[in-house]
């Protein structure tokens, strides 16, 4: 069997590494690794390759950044071209980005069957470009590998049953293996001269925080009158907009510590010891409930929904900087931890599953 794995950002590099291992260990899986190139810096790309021990993409297109049109059309073309090479049994995504939807379109369209690895989220924002990546390559896949009871529901109310599986999340499964690692690997801490549980972590990144200058110079004036040091992995994006909408001397106060975007050892290290997390991002909401942490979610909502149920993630709206300090001083760590995610097994459940497909 040939499965074609179509990845190309930092938190699909890490969902794959984990399923490549399983691929790489079996003579009966030829897997062809592509990588988009979606995200271009050394620190969220090609580092995570290292870490993660995985082995080098078969093709790098090299894609970089442009509007969401231009760099969908420019992977969809180099994926359909590569297909039509390979003539892979299975075209495998992760996730919400591009890169899922480019290779869930150039499968389809070439009768390829498509496996989502992370199907049935939703925010139910169809503003958000996300939410139209998920939507549309959920309606294409054969297999729809959910990582949750939610994203089960949410498919069914789509009229989506065949074909899906519970099978855990498979980030789950990379953060329970890699955890201890990065904490004995990782000298960030040191680096940065904090003390665990006495600082707080802030990543921004989505383009309705970093496109909107009210939005962005709300959130960062928030994070200067924190009473810890927060610690700021700056994202290429939110880089430039900060520059373009002449924000930069809101990073001047002293608690900020502003610092080039990280390498999945030092992020996960820093995530695994914070007091709080805040961001915009799904993935760090996710891995801040794995890891048990509290999290603070700069959007007006998540495809996580059942981290909020169970009162780990608190949603707040990012033009609002007081009631960003406000929900910082009001976080309570809960007295429970519901098991959301699985057992960390969800990579050996969907290599089983792809096992018994003959095309």
């Amino acid at each position: 069997m040939k499965v074609m794995t179509v990845i190309g950002a930092r938190p699909q590099f890490i969902k794959a590494c984990m399923l490549s291992k399983l691929f790489h260990n079996d003579s009966k899986i030829k897997e062809i690794l592509v990588h988009t190139g979606q995200h271009y810096d050394s620190n969220m790309s090609d580092i995570f390759f290292k870490q993660l021990q995985m082995p080098k993409p078969n093709y790098h297109l090299g894609v970089g950044s442009d509007s969401h049109g231009k760099q969908t059309g420019k992977m969809l073309i180099e994926i359909e071209n590569i297909i039509l090479t390979e003539k892979p049994d299975i075209v495998l995504v992760y996730g919400d980005t591009n890169s899922t939807l480019a290779g869930s379109l150039a499968a389809s369209k070439l009768n390829i069957p498509i496996a989502h690895v992370e199907a049935g989220l939703r925010s139910f924002n169809k503003k958000m470009p996300e939410e139209l990546n998920r939507l549309l390559t959920d309606h294409l896949s054969t297999w729809l590998f959910c990582p949750t009871k939610e994203a089960i529901k949410n498919l069914k109310c789509e009229g989506i049953e065949k074909g899906v599986y519970l099978t855990g999340d498979i980030m789950y499964d990379a953060t329970l293996h890699y955890r201890d690692i990065a904490l004995n690997h990782s000298d960030i801490l040191s680096q940065l001269k904090l003390s665990p549980g006495d600082y707080y972590l802030a990543t921004i990144h989505r383009a309705e925080n970093t496109d909107n200058p009210n939005k962005l110079q709300a959130l960062l004036m928030a994070l200067g009158e924190l009473d810890k040091s927060v610690v700021l992995p700056l994202h290429p994006r939110t880089k430039n907009k900060i520059e373009f909408w002449n924000l930069k001397k809101f990073l001047s106060p002293s608690n900020i510590k502003v610092v080039e975007p990280l390498d999945y050892f030092d992020m996960l290290a820093l995530e695994s010891t914070a007091e709080i997390i805040l961001t915009d991002s799904g993935g760090v909401q996710k891995e801040a409930y794995m890891l048990e942490v509290p999290c603070i979610t700069l959007r007006d909502e998540t495809e996580w929904t059942e981290t909020v149920q169970a009162g780990w993630n608190t949603l707040v709206n990012s033009l609002d900087y007081n009631t960003i300090l406000k929900s910082v001083s009001d976080v309570r760590v809960p007295s429970t931890h519901p098991s959301l995610f699985g057992d960390g097994e969800t990579a050996k459940k969907i290599y089983n599953i792809l096992l018994t497909y003959k095309s």
